[in-house]
């Protein structure tokens, strides 16, 4: 066949070849590394990608790629010198912070090879045993927070009882504690099988004294716990009347029961800005407490400390010796691997301010506090709760009536509008039906913050005033725990 006469004939369609399984892959891979380069020459691979959340990679990245990857996830959380709930430590100084970066790769278990930790966390040790006015040699634990602490000093304090039990029955231990302290203390008592007695609060009486904790005291109480600064309101419980009607106990009865401080938040607090208000190794039964190092000792998380008044009241059978990497270490924590670099920021921080930088620092805090204080009194929308007692540096208020919003409200508004996260919760029972809110004034929070804090308050009081209160969907975003 051919063409239309005078015509060339059309060229013949070429055929269309198939693409091998091998050229399909070099085309991808190929297109691949283009998008890889273009990538690192421009910008950010997942710009456009989805990233890793739910199977293990095939493959990995290149560093610069990570990095910008978990980097852009922290963008999206809150800025944390407008955290205002939590009490651990969210700023060092930089010379802290290398310190730190150069000690990441050190565990602090093992002593053998890192001995000068070891000695570094002794040295901690009896500094706060001073600090804490402990009439001889001591002894504690460095652990990884004071949950850790608490966990230590209840398992002692139930050992020592046992002891004291010696011929009798020992079969129901108890512990006795306010509805003001952490949820780790009913913890312990679940997991260490311990009969909890938690004093109820009550509206107006956020914190418990003697007349609460005698009528809980048996034979088979293994001790009180008492705490110093609550996280809840920032006061203390009344520790010198509890150990006064302890020792009466003691007296009238021959019950030795010994008391311990709760002194997460306010045991780096109350030495510098309430010296003379003892609530540590003054008295006479106070034999243990837990402080950390994290809130108020303004190290990173985490760390926390546990002391002893004396070597004895730590019971013996819980100290292990182990050989382990060829030296024989005695052991008194819950965790063994665990970074030595907050044990030697702890250190840096007790050398670098010691007494004066440290009631420099505290002093300040409270001082802004009380403005802030000072500046919602002056708006007449809020009850202020304890300003005038041995509080931490923090505002504890409500609002004084019912203008159409409550608690919740104005945190979701004040979060939503300018980003301040502030936490709304209701207290312990008997006092569940109160509700407040807490602005904790950390190092961070100058004095124009404070200023900025009080005028942005009383402006979303002002919005809600008009608007009414959060939406429901809204309200289930709020902070509506005490923080930690």
């Amino acid at each position: 066949m051919g063409g239309r006469p005078g015509l060339p004939s059309p060229p013949e369609a070429p055929q269309r070849r198939s693409t091998t399984l091998g050229e399909r892959m070099t085309t991808t891979t190929t297109g691949q590394l283009q998008a890889d380069a273009d990538a690192a020459l421009f910008g950010n691979r997942f710009a456009i990608q989805e990233v890793p959340t739910r199977t293990f990679p095939a493959t990995g990245m290149p560093a610069l790629d990570a990095f910008r990857l978990v980097s852009e996830e922290m963008a999206l959380e809150g800025d944390p010198v407008r955290n205002l709930a939590t009490f651990v430590t969210t700023w060092m100084e930089p010379e802290a912070q290398r310190l730190i970066a150069a000690n990441l790769h050190r565990n602090f278990i093992d002593h053998a090879e890192y001995p000068r930790t070891a000695e570094i966390e002794q040295r901690c040790i009896r500094m706060i045993a001073d600090l804490f006015h402990a009439p001889g040699e001591t002894t504690g634990a460095r652990t990884q927070g004071s949950s850790e602490a608490i966990m230590l000093a209840g398992l002692s304090l139930k050992w020592n009882w046992r002891k004291r039990r010696a011929g009798s029955s020992n079969a129901s231990p108890n512990l006795v504690f306010g509805g003001d302290v952490h949820v780790v203390w009913e913890k312990f008592c679940r997991y260490f099988d311990v009969e909890p007695r938690i004093v109820p609060l009550q509206p107006g009486k956020y914190t418990i004294g003697p007349e609460d904790v005698a009528l809980h005291v048996d034979e088979n109480t293994i001790g009180v716990a008492a705490v110093l600064g609550t996280t809840f309101t920032g006061h203390k419980d009344d520790i010198v009347g509890i150990n006064d009607v302890l020792l009466q106990i003691k007296n009238d009865r021959g019950l030795d029961v010994p008391l311990h401080v709760d002194g997460a938040s306010g045991g780096f607090v109350w030495p510098f800005l309430y010296p003379d208000s003892p609530w540590d190794f003054r008295l006479e039964q106070v034999r243990s407490n837990n402080v950390s190092g994290h809130k108020f000792g303004l190290v990173y998380p985490g760390i926390g400390w546990l002391i002893f008044r004396e070597k004895a009241d730590l019971a013996k059978e819980l100290v292990f010796e182990e050989n382990y990497l060829g030296k024989t270490d005695s052991t008194f924590t819950l965790n063994f691997s665990t970074g030595s670099a907050m044990v030697r920021a702890q250190y840096y921080n007790l050398v670098r301010y010691g007494h004066a930088g440290y009631r420099y620092i505290l002093r300040n805090m409270q001082t802004n506090a009380r403005v802030l204080g000072e500046k919602l009194a002056a708006m007449g929308h809020f009850e202020l709760i304890g300003l005038d007692q041995e509080q931490l540096p923090l505002v504890a208020f409500r609002l004084a009536a019912d203008n159409g919003y409550d608690e919740f409200d104005l945190a979701w508004q004040l979060s939503a509008e300018r980003g301040w996260m502030l936490p709304a919760y209701t207290l312990p029972p008997d006092a569940q039906h109160v509700t407040i809110m807490r602005a904790l004034v950390k190092e961070t929070l100058s004095r124009e913050q404070v200023d900025l804090l009080a005028q942005d308050i009383d402006d979303a009081c002002a919005t809600l005033a008009k608007k009414g209160g959060a939406h429901e969907s809204e309200r289930r975003t709020i902070i509506v725990g005490p923080g930690h």
